[in-house]
């Protein structure tokens, strides 16, 4: 599981048939409070936008969340964060 912020939308004109009506999503990887690379993940919510922090699971399991069989997607948003706090590391 990982965490990341929305930060646009995926417009495909041709999708497999098996993701036909799930949005996919531009989200950008925070991994201890520093943003890194930029995936696309579908929305498991449908409910996610543009700056929304979202937590996210990959691989097989991102898969299994849609319930139809063996879905090609390697990750999924599966949730959202409230308040997103980083430590104090001095």
């Amino acid at each position: 599981m990982y965490t990341g912020k929305v930060v646009g939308n995926v417009v495909a004109t041709v999708k497999d048939a098996s993701i036909e009506g799930i949005p996919l999503l531009l989200v950008q990887k925070i991994e201890n409070g520093v943003p890194k690379g930029i995936i696309v993940a579908a929305d498991s919510t449908r409910q996610a936008g543009k700056d929304d922090f979202v937590y996210l699971i990959g691989s097989k399991e991102a898969a299994r969340m849609f319930r139809k069989g063996n879905t090609p997607v390697d990750a999924a948003i599966v949730g959202f964060i409230d308040d997103y706090n980083e430590p104090d590391r001095r």
